[in-house]
């Protein structure tokens, strides 16, 4: 969502960074860029002004001209800025994500417009409150508008294993909501989400049917949920909502797309309400909480290691892991391994997104995002691995040419390609056993060299 500027600013600073010495004029002729990007990205205007005088205040003065390095203290402060705008900073009490902290059950209401995204959040809520914080948790569908809204709420709650109200024809939305509520304090459930009816543009019915729901129930959290995709609208929306309903909390959806990123910029400071989540694809497990320190680093190209960690913690099986560990450590790593490692990876996102976390990795995801690594590589070698015997994958000598030919045509790849794969999976394996044999100490002498002898002659790909 933010590639086009954080592309943008990366250029802006990498100039100011193949400057030994900045002078005022540098500094304001900088601003005048990151003003540029930040309205080019759909940040609203008041916000874009707000946050380029922030910087400026601290940026022109002789502390950073004269500083070590000036670019850099130009980056931070910068970053700085970013965050506080994204809802961070010293006010920010660290704390992320759904405030569960009240009596059972606890009412989420789910507010937004239709076709913001509202129903298959619900689900996403729901999904991750079971799995995650082991909550008990019933879904409530209040729409009775939309064809279907109710029948599809009831299949995400399959989708999530959790319980869905059963629907009752000729409920008004308060009735639903009164019985939902009913239920959940009868059966002990700890959250019960509500999900609001939405209407194609805000309207005084619309928003008077959700005041009487909020009137009755008193949720302890009403979350808007907004399409990024809609940009400065999704403000708009938002400003609507906080002034007539009143809302704790923001999330934004489809932030996966080609959204230029203003909305989430500007949402903090034209509403109030914080960003609490963010809805990164179609399915049911891909929500995140949102952090705007994290946000701000990937905007500015340096990477989100943290949340790619905890990507990593939730997807890999520790169990797996740590029986491949060990067959590492023997130096008896086959083909099935190296299957189970692409799984594992499918598992976390596509490898741009991966890739996309790295610091510094920025510059080049467009030729990553070219070379269409996602489709054509790990599916490649994953149906190539697939095409094998279990006795070819736990021994890759045995794979001649003939054995080769069958499997190119198994896996309709060529020959080439298996050559390829093989080719790779021996070059891993020779890397494990150099290092069992070197220990750690061996590695910390060697470095990289030690591991890869060659490596200074092959061509960069």
């Amino acid at each position: 969502m933010f590639e086009a500027l954080g592309n943008r600013l990366t250029g802006v600073f990498d100039k100011l960074r193949r400057r030994g010495a900045l002078t005022d004029a540098d500094v304001q002729e900088a601003l005048r860029e990151v003003r540029v990007a930040l309205l080019e990205a759909d940040v609203a205007l008041p916000v874009v002004k707000d946050l380029v005088t922030r910087v400026r205040e601290r940026a022109v003065g002789q502390e950073v001209i004269r500083s070590v390095s000036p670019a850099q203290q130009v980056i931070k402060i910068v970053n700085d800025a970013l965050v506080e705008a994204l809802g961070g900073g010293e006010g920010d009490d660290g704390k992320r994500g759904l405030d569960l902290n009240a009596p059972s059950p606890v009412p989420i209401l789910m507010v937004g417009l239709q076709g913001s995204g509202k129903t298959t959040t619900s689900g996403k809520i729901a999904l991750r409150l079971r799995t995650r914080d082991r909550k008990k948790v019933l879904l409530a569908s209040l729409d009775v508008h939309r064809p279907a809204a109710q029948l599809q709420l009831q299949t995400l709650a399959d989708q999530a294993e959790v319980t869905g109200l059963p629907i009752i024809a000729g409920q008004t939305p308060r009735q639903i909501a009164e019985r939902a509520m009913d239920v959940g304090r009868r059966e002990l459930y700890d959250v019960v989400i509500l999900d609001t009816a939405g209407r194609l543009a805000i309207d005084e019915a619309l928003m008077a049917e959700v005041a009487e729901v909020k009137a009755f129930v008193k949720p302890h959290e009403t979350l808007l949920v907004v399409d990024a995709m809609t940009g400065q609208d999704a403000v708009n929306t938002a400003k609507a909502f906080q002034e007539k309903v009143g809302v704790t909390g923001i999330v934004m959806t489809r932030v996966d797309g080609d959204a230029r990123g203003g909305a989430a910029l500007s949402m903090r400071a034209v509403t109030g309400a914080p960003i609490k989540l963010l809805g990164a694809g179609e399915k049911l497990d891909a929500l995140e909480d949102f952090h705007p320190d994290r946000i701000a680093n990937r905007i500015l190209g340096m990477g989100d290691i943290v949340s790619l960690v905890e990507r990593a913690a939730e997807t890999i099986d520790q169990a797996e892991a740590e029986k491949l560990a060990k067959k590492m450590q023997k130096g008896s790593f086959d083909l099935e391994d190296y299957a189970s490692q692409l799984k594992q990876i499918n598992k976390m996102g596509s490898l741009s997104g991966i890739l996309g976390m790295l610091p510094g990795v920025g510059k080049i995801k467009s030729q990553i995002e070219n070379a269409n690594l996602d489709q054509t590589m790990l599916k490649r070698q994953a149906a190539i691995i697939s095409s094998m015997t279990p006795k070819e994958r736990r021994n890759p000598d045995l794979l001649k040419a003939s054995r080769k030919r069958r499997i190119a045509a198994g896996s309709g790849t060529t020959v080439q390609d298996v050559n390829r794969l093989l080719k790779q999976f021996d070059e891993m394996s020779a890397m494990m056993k150099r290092m069992n044999k070197l220990g750690q100490k061996g590695l910390m002498r060697g470095g990289l060299g030690a591991l890869m002898p060659g490596l200074g002659n092959r061509r960069p790909f």
